[in-house]
């Protein structure tokens, strides 16, 4: 297990950072959108909401990962492209298990869409799990209704493991849906597997 990883994260095209106050108008830019939210997890967000998820993220990054083995520990990261904030990207380390599963989830703004931006960024937060905190597997569970999440595991090489159905309460439209789960091992993307 390592410690948290030295940021800011530089890819090709994107500057992965930590969010700062400023940063509030154009999160909330994305993440209120409600067809954003569609098939996400969370209803659209305030601005108050993005604010307290924002400290969220930086408490996380201000706590030892090694502190409690047992948890779970996630790095939220924004995704900026040529100085303009165009998603988030997220690293949850599952506790136990020798911390060598992570979970990979990633919001990015529809304005920014058709670029690749959402599987560059996606891609080095796999490669961290991988590289930095040497997980053996990497997944990303989500609504296969959302095609274009679903495309991005697909460009990261990731293999659909499973379509859970109706395992999940959405408690916006009060009905279970269904649930896909994409995963990637270290040996599957050291052998080259991983898209491009």
């Amino acid at each position: 297990m390592s410690t948290a990883p030295e940021l800011p994260i530089r890819t090709e095209r994107l500057i992965l950072r930590v969010a700062v106050d400023d940063d509030v108008a154009a999160v909330h830019g994305y993440r209120a959108d409600p067809e954003v939210c569609r098939y996400l997890p969370f209803s659209p967000q305030s601005l108050d909401d993005v604010r307290a998820k924002m400290a969220i993220w930086r408490a996380n990054l201000a706590v030892d990962p090694d502190s409690d083995p047992d948890a779970d520990w996630a790095i939220t990261l924004l995704a900026e492209h040529d100085g303009v904030v165009v998603g988030d990207v997220m690293l949850r380390l599952r506790g136990g298990s020798k911390r060598s599963i992570a979970e990979i989830g990633y919001v990015f703004d529809p304005a920014h869409g058709g670029k690749g931006l959402a599987t560059e960024a996606a891609r080095a937060m796999v490669d961290l799990g991988f590289d930095h905190f040497g997980c053996h597997r990497v997944y990303a569970h989500l609504d296969p209704r959302n095609t274009a999440s679903a495309r991005v595991c697909q460009r990261l090489g990731m293999t659909q493991e499973a379509h859970l159905r109706r395992d999940w309460w959405d408690s916006r439209t009060d009905e279970f849906t269904d649930s896909a789960v994409y995963g990637l091992l270290r040996e599957d993307r050291d052998a080259g597997a991983l898209g491009g």
